[in-house]
């Protein structure tokens, strides 16, 4: 008989519910973890990972349109859809492999079912494996799902969430993107990197709106240069389904007019799973489908915790699995435990441009009172990515003018989404403008950009 009393439960295995997993068993807890589906949680199997896969295919696909600049010819190419989406699948099977290895290896037990609390210290689970488990902490790390609104309800053929658009059955001559986020605005890349006509509709006044302005105006340029079509402050009324194609009745600037595609998908965000928990008759707060916690993770709940996606945004894998270390050593009593900045969180848009950030835009350190000193410096400016055929991009600096601590970077460009962690780097270390001029960095690299933009800032850049 499987052991049933632990030191910690988790329900879910996405990045936060795995990382919380692992950091308990290094630190000695008798850990347990409880999963109704794939290991890995959507991240691994229908997120982050495989959309990357998939993105990787696309950005080929660009690279193919260029050829003659790089001096290749070729008449013709084409892809396969079946194989793009087959390696991708492939790419998330192999990962969530890796997370049952891990699980294996620091002697985590998995119970395959949902989990749902049944009074103090106890969990029921059910499904594949039926169990009653007990443990002195509980952490809900059980994710979140697509948003739907009235009218605008996926059915899967027609209209996708990002689960369908992951697996095209084949490829659309037309697609209708219905918000544009970091989910909506990679799957409007894919596709029309891939050939695809693409229309984003966006209900506020800019694409991108969690981004800093000017590279959400980078990017719309960008985007539109590619063939997209861009409509912002403008709502989708209704979706009207025929036998193959969907039409959206589009209101905006006070007109409405129709837009016929062959799908459409839905990226307007995303809501807490949290039904179905045995929240009910419980000290757990929800507010806006999301679980309330403490800078410590913790629910109203004595000894219930919760991490990821179900606690709200950012929305973002890396923000979970750092939740998940938090709230595991605040557990254990260590003295390193820090609660979460927020601010020190990078978010990382993986279209073409790619687009990266963290910390305050301009309008919210200004916003926030501070007065701040701006640096940019754009691409066609870097050696490296001219000799790249990347000359398209930029970045931008946000400092406090009084103390010269980095309040916020945004970039665009190519390869922005690995370059951001030295900002992150710098923000954790309470970098000043001076520790980053000093710092030497290689040539030639686009991280020449990184430096540039913060020599901008204080009127010292070199290559502009």
């Amino acid at each position: 008989m499987a052991e049933t009393s632990f030191d910690v439960i988790i329900i879910g295995s996405g990045p936060g519910g795995y990382v919380a997993a692992i950091r308990a068993a290094q630190l000695g807890m008798k850990t347990a973890m409880i999963e109704r589906d794939l290991l890995g949680g959507i991240c691994l199997n229908w997120g982050c990972i495989p959309t990357k896969a998939l993105l990787r295919s696309s950005e080929i696909a660009h690279l193919l349109g260029h050829l003659g600049e790089y001096g290749f010819a070729a008449k013709e190419w084409s892809f396969d859809l079946k194989k793009i989406v087959e390696r991708s699948r492939k790419v998330a099977g192999q990962l969530s492999g890796g997370v049952a290895f891990l699980m294996k290896k620091n002697k985590v037990t998995v119970f395959e079912g949902s989990g749902v609390l049944a009074g103090k210290g106890k969990v029921k689970v059910s499904g594949k494996t039926t169990a009653e488990l007990t443990a002195k902490h509980i952490i809900i790390a059980s994710g979140a799902r697509a948003r739907a609104l009235p009218g605008l309800e996926p059915d899967g053929k027609l209209v996708w969430t990002y689960k369908e658009a992951m697996v095209p059955p084949s490829m659309p001559k037309s697609l209708l993107v219905i918000g544009s986020g970091a989910i909506g605005i990679e799957f409007a890349s894919f596709y029309r990197n891939l050939g695809a006509d693409v229309t984003v509709v966006e209900v506020l006044d800019r694409i991108l709106p969690v981004e800093d302005e000017e590279i959400s105006a980078f990017a719309r340029k960008s985007f539109e240069k590619q063939g997209m079509t861009i409509m912002t402050g403008a709502t989708v009324k209704s979706l009207k389904k025929d036998s193959d194609s969907v039409t959206a009745t589009v209101e905006a600037g006070g007109k409405t007019s129709e837009i016929k595609a062959d799908r459409a998908i839905l990226a307007i965000g995303i809501v807490g799973n949290v039904e179905n928990l045995g929240l009910d008759g419980t000290k757990v707060k929800v507010e806006k489908t999301h679980i309330v916690v403490d800078q410590w993770m913790a629910t109203g709940e004595p000894d219930v915790y919760a991490i990821g996606d179900v606690i709200g945004p950012p929305w973002l894998a890396h923000k979970a699995m750092h939740e998940g270390v938090i709230c595991i050593e605040h557990i254990a009593g260590l003295k390193t435990a820090h609660p979460l900045n927020v601010l020190n969180v990078p978010g990382c848009t993986y279209c073409t441009p790619q687009v990266a950030s963290i910390g305050l835009t301009e309008k919210a350190a200004k916003a926030a009172g501070r007065e701040v000193k701006i640096g940019r410096f754009p691409f066609i400016g870097n050696g490296k990515a001219i000799a790249m055929g990347e000359p398209e991009g930029m970045v931008k600096t946000v400092f406090d003018a009084k103390t010269g601590e980095l309040l916020g970077a945004h970039m665009i460009g190519a390869e922005v989404t690995e370059l951001i962690q030295g900002y992150a780097i710098a923000k954790t270390l309470e970098s000043t403008e001076q520790e980053l001029i000093e710092t030497i960095f290689p040539h030639p690299t686009i991280s020449e950009t990184m430096h540039e933009a913060v020599l901008a800032a204080y009127g010292r850049a070199l290559h502009i």
